[in-house]
């Protein structure tokens, strides 16, 4: 049990080692059948599949929107929606708002998964040991804790082109605005940029994650006959 559990691990997390010392890990687990090529090539299927999913699912229109995913505002920015239920031009500020930002965040998602696909290639063997015991996620922490602040970079401003295309960061700026002007208010930040951009990568690491839990547990979902054969080590547990 324990030797099959480790063996699914390695293969979420070798991507970067050399044949030789793949080979040796392999066969120190019993499974040197498998050729380092093969677990390398499936351990990219695996995770390129998850994210193209994910990707896939959230860039469709009502990808966050109408998902466990939508980017509700956060407590300050349903302050300023909530006292400006009464101020012309701006009575419907909460749902225009959300509608824009959660457009915005389904026109980014398309251009995620090159990202996510550069991110998995850099990743080493160095830290493959020390999750092997991990939970049904341990592939996507890994992705999320040495890959998120790189992805942020590479993310926000994608995220900010496409909240411009709906207007969202133009009509909060205005929204906060006129808030701003209300007596004995406290002033609000009009930038919803980071925020929008964690939410939207949180989105992303969870359908990655949902992807991750299913092929490992579900043999329907491994879609190809390497997947098969690499995932089956970790059958009859």
């Amino acid at each position: 049990m324990i030797k099959k559990i480790m063996l699914l691990l390695v293969c979420f997390q070798l991507t970067a080692c050399d044949p030789a010392s793949l080979q040796k890990a392999l066969e120190t687990l019993g499974a040197g059948e498998l050729t380092s090529a093969e677990v390398s090539s499936g351990l990219k299927q695996a995770l390129e599949i998850g994210i193209s999913k994910g990707a896939d699912a959230l860039s469709k229109k009502d990808g966050y929107f109408a998902s466990q995913y939508k980017i509700l505002l956060p407590p300050e920015a349903r302050k300023v929606a909530d006292k400006l239920r009464n101020v012309p031009g701006f009575t419907n500020v909460e749902n225009e708002i959300l509608e824009r930002i959660n457009r915005g965040a389904e026109d980014a998602a398309k251009r995620a998964k090159p990202i996510f696909v550069t991110a998995i290639r850099q990743m080493t063997f160095s830290d493959a040991m020390d999750i092997l015991m991990g939970p049904d996620n341990a592939a996507t922490s890994y992705l999320n804790r040495t890959t998120y602040d790189p992805l942020y970079q590479e993310f926000n401003p994608v995220i900010v082109q496409s909240l411009d295309k709906f207007d969202a960061r133009k009509y909060w700026r205005d929204a906060v605005n006129a808030y701003n002007k209300i007596p004995f208010v406290e002033n609000a930040n009009p930038d919803l940029d980071d925020y929008v951009t964690k939410e939207a990568l949180k989105g992303l690491f969870g359908m990655v994650e949902n992807e991750e839990k299913n092929i490992r547990t579900n043999v329907a979902a491994r879609t190809t006959d390497l997947l098969k054969k690499v995932f089956a080590k970790q059958d009859g547990k």
